[in-house]
């Protein structure tokens, strides 16, 4: 369980939030009625009074719960009623007041603040140094939101794991028959992987980005790994027909995110056949042009997006503008155009670009996925340190594509963890097994 306080804290910080969204509609009418009541004769303090209030309270907010002695003085120093007594009298120290609260915020912000509050005291008008301690004093709320929630994030996770766990073990329970789907998914890993096992390049050799002959992968002598076979396990579903309805159980949560995964990998093969294709025709000097790359996957991108409901269309938007971007481009750069020849051959071979069996994009695809496996293994930024032909073009998509991918894998293997191993242990003998225990909270 997250401990009480810890909770507490998040349920501040989300208030935190609520409140300053509904007190940062104050707007420019107040600040203007303020200083026409402090100009006034005698001057009016009550928004001024209010303002103090709210100050107050921000100040207060921003402690932690063992700054008692803090607390007490900005308690005295700000104290409503006092403050009120001296407005009726007409003594308000406005000025003094503001100063004592900027020292305090110097005391309290985190460093990032520390120009902004310094900034604030070169400021001589009281309703200016008013307004942008407000504004600064906002910043300083959400400041400590975002270091509350991230404090907090692991405790949370933790939570999350074993609740997911715990919910997932009910319904086992009452249905014992509920792990058949994963049972079999992991057992299609472990047959896939023997037939063409797991590569990826190591610290010290990075030239098995080939992967393996096929003869070498049908006689495969190597061991069985509980955590091969499950990352096996995670590429497949990058693979599932959408009517086959036997999808792991412990996934079915994740379902539609693999799917957004899926979709995004086979937009990326697209795109980096496009620009592999495209460099063939325009040359180094293009090419060489990071503003120019951009700009074609930009163009790809988003003529891409209508790719599943009108895929031939689409495609044959892309082959047309991108065939013009290379033309035009090399015409301004006072190179040689593309002669009708090289630009009707340049569209025809991105047309084919979209039909899987296409070499190009068969090519890329399967470097995606190795590269997708490697970051399983290895971690993505490992991962991108080696790059194959085709893919350094996109790899900042890569790389988000990677880390979405590692993370939705590596939370359902914590919170599934202890069946996974169960089903392993099944699958691949003790003498077999390099691991024995697939990663688990």
């Amino acid at each position: 369980m997250v401990p009480k306080d810890l909770l507490e804290a998040f349920s501040t910080a989300l208030n935190l939030i609520l409140e300053g969204k509904v007190k940062e509609t104050v707007h420019n009418a107040f600040w203007d009625h303020l200083k026409e009541q402090l100009s006034a004769t005698p001057p009016d303090f009550s928004c001024a009074l209010e303002l103090l209030k709210e100050i107050k309270e921000i100040l207060l907010s921003l402690l932690l719960p063992r700054q008692n002695r803090l607390r007490t003085e900005i308690e005295e120093a700000l104290d409503t009623d006092l403050l009120k007594q001296e407005a009726e009298h007409g003594a308000l120290k406005v000025l003094y007041l503001s100063k004592y609260v900027l020292n305090m915020m110097a005391l309290l912000c985190a460093p990032v603040r520390d120009e902004a509050v310094q900034k604030l005291e070169n400021i001589t008008d009281p309703v200016w140094l008013l307004r942008g301690i407000f504004q600064v004093l906002g910043l300083m709320k959400m400041d400590m939101v975002n270091y509350t929630i991230q404090s907090l994030q692991p405790h949370l996770q933790e939570h999350s794991i074993q609740y997911e766990r715990a919910k997932f073990q009910e319904l086992l329970n009452k249905q014992p028959s509920l792990l058949n789907h994963t049972t079999k998914w992991l057992t299609q890993a472990a047959a896939d992987l023997t037939m063409s096992p797991l590569t990826c390049p190591d610290t010290s050799d990075s030239s098995s980005l080939a992967g393996p002959s096929p003869n070498e992968a049908t006689n495969n002598s190597e061991p069985l790994s509980p955590t091969m076979v499950l990352c096996q396990g995670f590429l497949n579903l990058l693979l599932w027909d959408p009517e086959n309805e036997e999808f792991p159980e412990t996934l079915l949560m994740d379902r539609t995110r693999l799917q957004e995964l899926k979709s995004q990998l086979h937009q990326l093969t697209i795109m980096a056949s496009v620009l592999l294709v495209a460099s063939s025709f325009s040359g180094s000097v293009l090419f060489g042009s990071p503003q120019f790359v951009d700009k074609l996957k930009r163009i790809t991108k988003s003529l891409l997006e209508d790719f599943h409901s009108r895929p031939e269309e689409a495609i044959l938007t892309v082959s047309e503008q991108v065939s013009q971007e290379i033309h035009q481009s090399l015409k301004n750069m006072g190179l040689v155009a593309l002669s009708s020849d090289n630009t009707a051959s340049l569209m025809g071979q991105l047309q084919n670009i979209a039909k899987k069996e296409n070499c190009v994009h068969s090519v890329i695809d399967q470097r995606i996925r190795l590269f997708l496996k490697c970051c399983l293994v290895l971690g993505v930024q490992r991962s991108l340190l080696d790059l194959p032909g085709g893919l350094t073009l996109i790899e900042a998509e890569l790389a988000e594509l990677g880390q979405k991918f590692v993370n939705l894998t590596h939370h359902n293997q914590q919170v599934f963890g202890p069946y996974y191993t169960e089903i392993l242990e099944t699958l691949i003998s003790p003498a077999q097994a390099l691991e024995t225990k697939v990663e688990s909270v």
